[in-house]
């Protein structure tokens, strides 16, 4: 019966019997199993490590020890046994929680300083390495705009900026060395992020330019007979001239179908229109760089005088029932047999009224479809770009 109830006992606290010989060891006992005095368990609300045994657990009495011994203090009891009062106890709760924190601090440290590191890396991509320009310059992008401008000597030239590493395009980057070397241009390969900030972001394809700014020519200059033989009484004219067109990518693509559809001159007003910048350059894909663009103050002045002369000035309209006390025809009407000047109004407003007036016809561009409300009208660069296809197709028949 004692054997059994110790028996009991050892399997509750989770013992084996080498364990039991162990804890004999330890208590000074070899030669002979003392019995052991179990116990009831104590009610304790503050016990500390883990239940002893699936009945609850239980409170275990030392041997008695043989006379001279000295007594010793039994470890306290783990899940795998006896264990060293110093070990961690992960099962407490104390334990689980500075686990936890420590844990946790780890993460917002290495979060933090994760954190530092990427805005620091962002901070360096944003801030490219800032180039001093030359005073009054400006910078042209684009691979058309910067070739043109190198082989003209319209502007003054200054630097030629280039994107290192440029892959596909080197034979294109090649040519530019070449072109900025016989002008004396001193070239600089930069990183993509220098080259959007020299152009404030827009679509440079890998090359910038260093140049003095283009300028309108005068109406003087316009006036000189320049085109040799061809200028002649007998010979069709065709001039544009834009009133307050205001937005330069407008501009520019009206520059490049001017040039490409054989407009002679481009006239502009001075008030409320853009001026030649490198996003006109770049809209005209370069167009500007060999066109010559004149401009005015006094543009129903300049108008009046083309006309004394003997020149038709013809005016366009998108709604021909805004149009009182001149006559509109459809552009595929138009004929015309002496030097002509085509006006073409802002984006917003058309052309003026006093303007109108001045005007011996007005052209409109026949739509194919009924119209919704809203969108009666066309682009202005696409409605002249219709416009001097018309006009310009006679000239060439003429000229055969």
């Amino acid at each position: 019966m004692e054997q059994a109830l110790r028996s009991g006992v050892w399997r509750a606290l989770g013992l084996s019997p080498a364990s039991r010989w162990w804890w004999g060891v330890r208590h000074g006992s070899t030669r002979e199993q003392r019995p052991l005095h179990f116990a009831p368990p104590a009610v304790r609300g503050d016990e500390e490590g883990p239940p002893r045994g699936g009945d609850g657990g239980g409170q275990l009495h030392a041997p008695a020890l043989p006379e001279g011994a000295q007594p010793v203090t039994p470890p306290r009891a783990s899940r795998g046994g006896l264990a060293p009062q110093s070990r961690p106890r992960p099962w407490h709760k104390a334990y689980e929680s500075r686990v936890r924190q420590a844990v946790t601090a780890s993460r917002e440290s290495w979060s933090w300083r994760e954190d530092g590191f990427s805005k620091a890396r962002k901070s360096l991509e944003r801030k490219p390495l800032s180039i001093e320009r030359t005073k009054g310059s400006e910078i042209l992008f684009g691979i058309a705009p910067c070739s043109l401008a190198l082989s003209q000597s319209r502007r003054d030239l200054f630097r030629l900026f280039l994107k290192e590493n440029s892959g596909s395009r080197r034979r294109v980057m090649s040519e530019f060395v070449l072109q900025a070397t016989a002008r004396g241009v001193p070239v600089h390969h930069v990183k993509r992020r220098e080259l959007d900030a020299l152009c404030r972001g827009q679509v440079h394809q890998g090359v910038c330019l260093e140049a003095s700014p283009l300028r309108f020519k005068s109406l003087e200059e316009a006036e000189k007979p320049d085109l040799g033989d061809e200028e002649s009484p007998n010979r069709q004219l065709i001039w544009l001239v834009l009133e307050q067109i205001q937005d330069p990518m407008n501009l520019g693509a009206l520059l490049r179908s001017a040039y490409f559809l054989g407009v002679d001159r481009v006239v502009t007003s001075q008030r409320n229109s853009c001026p030649l910048t490198p996003t006109v350059s770049k809209a005209s894909s370069g167009a500007m760089e060999v066109f010559d663009v004149y401009s005015t103050d006094d543009l129903r002045g300049f108008l009046k005088a083309k006309t004394a002369e003997g020149w038709e000035v013809v005016g366009t309209v998108s709604q021909p029932e805004d149009v009182e006390n001149v006559p509109v025809i459809s552009c595929l009407e138009f004929q015309w047999n002496k030097p002509v000047i085509i006006v073409i109004g802002s984006e917003g407003d058309g052309l003026s009224l006093e303007t109108q007036l001045l005007c011996h016809r007005m052209l409109a561009i026949p739509p194919g479809r009924a119209l919704h409300p809203g969108i009666e009208s066309l682009n202005v660069s696409v409605a002249t770009g219709i416009l001097l296809h018309s006009i310009c197709s006679q000239k060439l028949k003429h000229g055969d």
